[in-house]
């Protein structure tokens, strides 16, 4: 089935760490165990598979201030929980700091939401497993959170480590307040029926490309924002609205497929739905072909205005956010998205090797996006970059406009950009100085909160 989703997830504006606080209280920790810098694969949700390691910046006012990525020391783990972040670091390293930068019993909530789809999309990938077997396990899958003693050991899957040591997961997930084990079973059942829905059924209309990236992808941000509305860090409407949270799921999927498209062909998947690509092409594997070159990048640019689509859903979403540690771990995917899409906009690139952003650039979107209307100036440029792109020949051309037009209006209400770019020379050399500090901070974050982890069972 399902394209592997990536999500990319969260840094912060400056560098300077605040103390963790401590369940039980308001004290603060006084030490921290990081010192502060300066001194597709067949199946499942993309965005179990990438993030970006946060850092921590000042809170906005309109925000809750955000407490340290990593555990306080007095913070006592149980076995089982060290036992839960380990597997965390192993299977998505980046992913781990992510989730350690939330606030309070959510932590930990999101760590299990993880690992639990982890241990789904794994039965999930596992081409051994025959489809006899596989089929009723996505179905069952969620049963087995109440069953103490299941467990899957013949996973070839290098994450198999998930299956064979679930009954660990599945104890910390009994272990958790009702309120969090509601909302992951009920994503949990909905995305195995998803899965094996999915499972031997290619992507047809535009419909079912919504529907398959709901299932991958938009489950998981409605899985999220009740989580959020469950720990009270965010109002009750973050995680009723579904819509909402389900089209910031897709406008990371459809982002990742549309960039994919040629790994996803040499691996033998196709994930654009055929009612688009076959008004260009006889085969979708024909889009590769130097001769199809030109409608191929038509058939791209239009799955692209189809994703631009979900950005003020986007943007109505993260204005109702008020904590700070959820809201970046909420708007950096996003800004990274757009980026994504206006670097792949009519680029032949993407049908001859991966289009990247550069780190530099991402840097500088993670440092950029701690509040609302960041994003929006963010947004509003890049959709920017998108229009002056777009070719008068173009089949979309018209609808590629148009929603960029409604973008412009959601993102400028008021006709007036937010510049980004017009800094002095000492902040810019100071910037510069945190960018390369940041990034140097980013490599170093994940591997600190393993160690953290490993030293915590010693």
């Amino acid at each position: 089935m399902a394209a592997s989703t990536k999500a990319v997830a969260l840094f912060k504006r400056t560098l300077a760490l605040s103390p963790p606080r401590c369940p039980g209280g308001g004290q603060r920790c006084s030490s921290s165990p990081l010192p502060l810098p300066g001194g597709r694969r067949r199946g499942g949700s993309r965005l179990l598979h990438q993030g970006s390691p946060p850092g921590a910046c000042p809170a906005s006012p309109r925000f809750q201030q955000p407490v340290s990525p990593l555990l306080c020391p007095q913070d006592a783990l149980s076995d089982g929980l060290k036992t839960c972040y380990r597997y965390l670091n192993q299977t998505s390293r980046s992913f781990a700091a992510v989730i350690q930068a939330l606030d309070g019993e959510l932590r930990h909530a999101v760590c299990i939401f993880y690992l639990v789809l982890r241990a789904l999309d794994t039965v999930e990938d596992d081409m051994t497993i025959n489809l006899e077997t596989k089929v009723p396990m996505l179905h069952d899958f969620h049963s087995y959170l109440y069953q103490p003693d299941w467990r899957f050991m013949e996973s070839k899957e290098k994450d198999k480590q998930v299956l064979e040591d679930f009954p660990t997961i599945s104890l910390e997930f009994r272990n958790l307040a009702k309120v969090y084990r509601d909302v992951i079973a009920d994503i949990c059942h909905n995305m195995g029926a998803g899965m094996a829905e999915f499972l031997e059924k290619k992507v047809d209309t535009q419909h079912e490309w919504d529907k398959y990236c709901h299932y991958v992808a938009g489950l998981v941000g409605i899985g999220l924002s009740r989580l959020f509305s469950a720990s009270e860090l965010e109002d009750l409407v973050v995680g009723q609205d579904t819509e909402l949270a389900n089209s910031m799921g897709l406008f990371l999927q459809k982002t990742n497929i549309i960039r994919d498209y040629l790994e996803d062909q040499l691996e033998g998947r196709e994930f654009w739905p055929r009612e688009v690509w076959s008004r260009y092409a006889k085969k979708l594997s024909d889009l590769a072909k130097p001769e199809n070159i030109d409608v191929a990048v038509q058939c791209m640019n239009e799955l692209i205005t189809n994703a631009l689509h979900h950005v003020p859903d986007v943007l109505t979403y993260l204005s109702r956010l008020k904590n700070q540690s959820v809201f970046n771990f909420c708007a950096i995917p996003q800004v990274m998205a757009i980026a994504t899409l206006a670097a792949c906009y009519n680029n032949k690139q993407v049908f001859r090797g991966l289009v990247k952003i550069r780190k530099g650039q991402a840097v500088t979107l993670m440092m950029d996006a701690t509040n609302v209307q960041a994003v929006k100036a963010i947004m509003y440029q890049y959709v920017e970059e998108i229009y002056q792109k777009v070719p008068s020949t173009d089949p979309s051309s018209n609808k590629t406009q148009q929603i960029i037009v409604s973008i412009r209006t959601m993102s400028l209400p008021n006709g007036v950009a937010v510049s980004r770019n017009h800094y002095s020379p000492i902040y810019l050399s100071c910037a510069m100085l945190l960018a390369a500090l940041s990034w140097q901070y980013l490599s170093a974050m994940s591997k600190a909160s393993e160690e953290y982890v490993q030293a915590s069972e010693n």
